[in-house]
């Protein structure tokens, strides 16, 4: 899919949906904070993929779509959602059981760097190119001045940051697999991404209560973790999507694509507005290498810049254009 991009005139009519998503994908690590204090990551995940499946079915609805029917697509979504939403879903959630939400969102924008040795080495969907390979190394310079590997590693803190980066990882095998087996089929973004919840909403039903115990009652919980919950997939993993799709088709996917580098920034800033949270200097420094090297790597540097490889997402569509225009 390839979208022209907007003209200027056009700029007020998707502006404003283009900063409501990065301030709600920004935030979505915050409602993680907030449900993981009463909840288990698994049933934060659960609560989210079905708010999140029930937002998208009625999108379906609202624009008179429908799910895919093609059974050989379904068997590819299994893979696809455990790895690409349930998997990455839940480890941000143990990792912020460990770390603050401002370290779980820079650490979500080391997506693009996984999802290129991936593309490359695993399912050869891209070549590696004197490029690439600068922008990688410096993106992975980066992480490790996000970690603070001068000073010594362990402990909790060096864990939680290890679920968040194994999380990005997820994302990373997930966003080539879509590439490799899903691009390019006729289904629309919307029935592609609400059937990969309505698989990760069957998924978590049957392994949350297996690790985790009994799912919990809705009354023994604070009202701020049933609307943190809520939240996340009613408004970051369900509307925010269909606004990007609308930023897209505005704007080009190359300009949604740049959400992507304003998603940390949100992450930052709502993390010490509202909770209180603190950042070593090292630590939006390692982001902004790590930043560099995506863009870098991602030509956006380029007089023809290419949309950026899903740097943050929740929950990629298997559409290259969507994908690469970093869905959440």
């Amino acid at each position: 899919m390839t979208t022209p991009a907007a003209p200027d005139s056009n700029v007020r009519a998707w502006l404003p949906g283009f900063f409501a998503v990065a301030v709600i994908w920004g935030g979505s690590f915050l409602f993680i904070k907030i449900g993981v204090s009463e909840l288990h990551p698994l049933y934060v995940t659960l609560g989210r993929v079905t708010a999140g499946s029930l937002m998208l079915l009625v999108a379906l609805a609202v624009l008179r779509d429908r799910l895919p029917r093609d059974p050989r697509l379904w068997l590819h979504m299994i893979v696809i959602a455990a790895v690409g939403v349930s998997l990455p879903f839940t480890l941000f959630g143990y990792g912020e059981q460990r770390v603050s939400s401002i370290l779980a969102g820079i650490w979500n924008a080391t997506t693009p760097l996984v999802v290129l040795p991936m593309a490359v080495l695993v399912f050869r969907t891209e070549r590696m190119t004197a490029r690439k390979a600068i922008g990688m190394t410096l993106g992975f310079l980066g992480v490790l001045v996000v970690l603070g590997a001068w000073q010594g590693l362990g402990g909790a803190q060096l864990t939680g940051q290890l679920f968040c980066f194994a999380a990005a990882t997820c994302y990373g095998l997930s966003i080539p697999y879509q590439k490799r087996f899903v691009a390019g089929r006729p289904e629309s973004g919307v029935a592609l991404s609400a059937a990969q919840l309505l698989v990760a909403t069957a998924q978590l039903a049957i392994v949350a209560p297996l690790v985790a115990g009994a799912p919990p009652v809705p009354t023994d919980l604070s009202l701020k973790v049933v609307a943190s919950v809520l939240a996340l997939g009613a408004l970051g993993t369900g509307l925010a999507f269909v606004i990007n799709m609308r930023t897209i088709r505005l704007a080009g996917a190359s300009t949604a694509s740049t959400v992507t580098y304003l998603i940390p920034i949100f992450a930052v800033l709502i993390g010490v507005l509202v909770l209180d949270e603190h950042l070593a200097w090292y630590q939006p420094v390692g982001a902004a290498i790590v930043l560099v090297g995506v863009a870098v790597s991602q030509r956006l540097f380029a007089r023809n810049p290419r949309p950026v490889a899903d740097a943050a997402p929740a929950i990629p569509t298997p559409d290259p254009a969507v994908s690469r225009a970093g869905i959440r």
